[in-house]
């Protein structure tokens, strides 16, 4: 296959998004590995879109059986499948989607030995937990393998995003230091269409990153407010101590 090529079937179904990336630009999204770790309301809408838009691999990871309180806002789930095991449905659901893509699944929760092939074989990786002990895990893998991470997550009605990129921009522990009290793991409020906005973003990050097609929001945390439409951008800096990237912590 000739530089940027692809094929007939894949021109009909990229026609439209073609027009904004480019042969090369799609060729490259279908030679990318996306990990997202995470596949809850906002980790599944990103999964959907990147499939959507032809990435190549998805590397997914979540634990646990599908719940009724999930379904408000965890869209690869269905009442169907309550009580059954998460990730094999979302991959269902997701090869419906596009059964062109290669998807490898794990029902699992991010810890270190375990994740740590799946970072290493990612082009760049979509952080969607929901607590920061697995962030954190996350992070420093990230930081080791020299992977970009883009760390997406929302609260309430506020959403945060932001891509990190080991060496040029704050990690995780640069923003929020390995001291941070518990995250409350459930029953923290969120709306089903802002955990999907902020999926959407994560998406858009990641595709931006494999593509070229406009720069990434690196050193910088994107801030919005889903009930009023606020926004607001701050700069990020490193911490030269920081105990993951810093002269204290290096790998």
């Amino acid at each position: 296959m000739e530089q940027g090529s692809i094929g007939l079937l894949e021109q009909e179904r990229y026609a439209r998004q073609l027009k904004l990336l480019g042969e090369n630009g799609q060729k490259a999204l279908k030679e990318a590995t996306v990990m997202i770790a995470g596949i809850g309301g906002l980790g599944g809408t990103a999964a959907i879109y990147l499939a959507a838009a032809g990435v190549g691999k998805l590397i997914l990871a979540h634990e646990g059986k599908i719940l009724l309180p999930d379904l408000n806002r965890q869209i690869l789930m269905d009442s169907e499948h309550l009580g059954m095991e998460r990730m094999s449905t979302a991959i269902e659901h997701l090869r419906r989607l596009n059964p062109e893509m290669e998807i490898e699944g794990y029902n699992s929760k991010i810890e270190y030995d375990k994740a740590k092939p799946w970072v290493e074989s990612a082009d760049i990786v979509i952080d969607a937990r929901y607590d920061f002990p697995e962030r954190y895990v996350l992070n420093r893998l990230c930081v080791e393998a020299g992977k970009p991470m883009v760390e997406s997550a929302m609260y309430g009605f506020e959403i945060s995003l932001t891509t990190m990129v080991p060496g040029e921009t704050p990690c995780l522990e640069c923003l929020y230091p390995d001291d941070q009290p518990q995250w409350e793991p459930f029953g923290f409020p969120v709306l089903g269409a802002t955990s999907g906005i902020a999926g959407c973003l994560a998406a858009l990050e990641a595709v931006k990153w494999i593509t070229r097609v406009g720069p990434a929001y690196t050193g910088i945390m994107y801030r919005f407010n889903s009930l009023d439409f606020s926004t607001y951008s701050v700069r990020l800096a490193r911490n030269p101590n920081c105990a993951c990237c810093g002269e204290g912590g290096k790998p």
